[in-house]
């Protein structure tokens, strides 16, 4: 795994490198939105999920997405907000995706400001 944040920026060849071992060409990562930072590279959004808990995140800021590398950055589809951690009925999110747009606003910010093309 590999967390990403301003110091350490990722470029959208190191993600099409990752998602040669994955599922569909895609990376899974997690986005903590309160930080700033991604965590990408493992099989699971929830192993990226424990290491940022670990790290002292905290769960409401968590949610899980996945990038289609093959895509540019800035295309409707290189961010797809769906993932199993996603689902809180607490926080109003009753699905894996990311259903407040403020939050997936949130989210491609940090992305259009960490992935690099």
């Amino acid at each position: 795994m590999k967390l990403v944040q301003i110091s350490e920026k990722i470029s959208r060849n190191e993600l099409k490198e990752m998602s040669k071992n994955m599922f569909n060409h895609i990376v899974k990562a997690v986005v903590d939105i309160e930080k700033g930072v991604i965590i990408v590279d493992a099989e699971m959004h929830s192993d990226e999920e424990q290491m940022l808990l670990e790290s002292g995140s905290n769960q409401e800021h968590l949610w899980g997405i996945n990038f289609y590398p093959d895509k540019k950055i800035e295309d409707e589809n290189f961010i797809e907000f769906d993932s199993m951690i996603n689902i809180r009925p607490k926080q109003g999110n009753i699905t894996r995706g990311i259903e407040n747009h403020n939050i997936q606003k949130q989210i491609k910010n940090i992305v259009y400001s960490l992935v690099t093309e």
